[in-house]
């Protein structure tokens, strides 16, 4: 009798939302990841420069985030993150002026009505403006929020670049609408982040694999799928390595690779080909701030701070234009930017830091690549699915779209084996 199993190709944040969704449903699932370790860029490792354990690079994942907290509950690890209140500080660097962003409890956006909770220098009809997301197929963030003088510079710009990982000049203002429907429009209740207290992969990736192994699922690392071979539109076996894994007639297959890597496995597939770098800075201060656990910057090269104890780390997102620079200039001019937030001299001593260059960190989040994600069920082929952030969730490439592709790749084969 043929076995109900799906093999999962790739284990970061799509992969593992896939597979646990199925273990959940009590489908047997093997797991393939080419690299030693899960995660992806969700990962954390011990860093000999810093002598301690580091996120691969900074994940701001909210409390509206409802697919990432469901994933979080599945897996046993909802306690593993903490969820302080929505009050975002901010600097800016070129003027030296600072706010504070005060999103206050509930359930409605009750922080727009007031002046001193709200981006300085605006009005409750600025934020208007943020309705115009809603219908803005194929027009830019700075075409359709660009006019709104200080709360475009202050706020709008670098929210979009740290969400779509794109210049604002660039970006798809369309996938930033249900970013802002399911988080800002909802209220405090829905703006709390979600920090993870021993970082992200104690969080998302430990508990997941563990969850795996609890139900039977079989995890294989440094593992690569190098052919997915194709018969009368259904995959009939998996390539991994020099091994030939055959599919059988019950079985299905869900890749859940980075585009590039998707594109070579089923080449008929249309996949984004550009790209967009991330860049983190990781700093292990000489003490414990007492700074708040998030801190966003405009003016400069820094963007977004988050302090975990005595370790702040700093994301530069769309950072194709600085990712090629010297990693010590880069880190030095960072720690001039946060120091003073810190409550550290810039000049009184540099202290241990790591740069992580990520240069195809998501896809470019452009009108046009935008338009060649594909659908779950887009390689046509009845016991295949595909997942990843950057196939066609209608949202940006973040944790929470990975997760949300995984689970509908989950049921996409679910639904094919209830047929079979």
């Amino acid at each position: 009798m043929s076995e109900r199993r799906v093999h999962v190709v790739g284990a970061g944040m799509a992969g593992l939302s896939a597979a646990t969704a199925l273990a959940e449903k009590g489908i047997a699932v093997t797991l393939y990841e080419s690299a030693p370790h899960a995660g992806g860029r969700c990962r954390s490792y011990d860093d000999p420069q810093l002598g301690i354990r580091i996120d691969n690079g900074n994940h701001l994942v909210l409390s509206g985030n409802h697919a990432a907290r469901s994933y979080l509950a599945r897996i046993g690890s909802s306690a593993s993150v903490d969820m302080p209140p929505p009050i975002f500080p901010f600097k800016d660097l070129a003027t030296g002026e600072a706010w504070c962003l005060d999103i206050g409890p509930g359930r409605l956006p009750l922080w727009l009505f007031s002046k001193h909770r709200r981006v300085p220098e605006t009005s409750l009809g600025d934020y208007l403006s943020l309705f115009r997301l809603r219908n803005c197929a194929g027009r830019t963030v700075a075409e359709v929020l660009g006019d709104t003088g200080s709360l475009y510079r202050r706020f709008w710009s670098p929210f979009a670049r740290a969400v779509l990982n794109t210049e604002p000049e660039a970006a798809d203002a369309s996938l930033l609408w249900p970013v802002v429907q399911e988080t800002l429009l909802q209220g405090g209740d829905a703006c709390r982040p979600l920090l993870a207290k021993n970082g992200l992969g104690a969080s998302f990736v430990d508990p997941a694999l563990d969850y795996l192994r609890r139900r039977g699922g079989t995890t294989q690392m440094g593992a690569r799928v190098r052919e997915v071979r194709i018969d009368a539109g259904r995959v009939t076996a998996l390539q991994v390595d020099s091994r030939t894994i055959e599919i059988d007639a019950a079985a299905a297959v869900i890749i859940a690779v980075p585009p590039l890597a998707a594109g070579q496995l089923l080449p008929g597939v249309p996949v984004p080909t550009e790209f967009r770098a991330i860049l983190n800075a990781h700093f292990r201060l000489p003490s414990e701030p007492k700074a708040a656990p998030i801190t966003g910057f405009v003016g400069g090269l820094s963007e977004w701070l988050f302090l975990r104890g005595a370790v702040a780390s700093v994301t530069v997102s769309a950072a194709n234009a600085v990712i090629d620079d010297d990693a010590d200039a880069l880190g030095r001019q960072i720690w001039r930017e946060i120091a003073p937030v810190l409550g550290f001299e810039p000049d009184s001593g540099f202290p241990l830091c790591r740069i992580v260059k990520e240069k195809r960190a998501t896809f470019a989040a452009t009108p046009g690549q935008a338009a060649l994600r594909p659908a779950p069920g887009a390689a046509g082929h009845g016991n295949l699915a595909l997942a990843g952030d950057w196939t066609g969730t209608g949202l940006p490439a973040t944790i929470e779209g990975a997760i949300r592709s995984g689970s509908r790749a989950a049921g996409l084969v679910l639904d094919q084996m209830i047929k079979f």
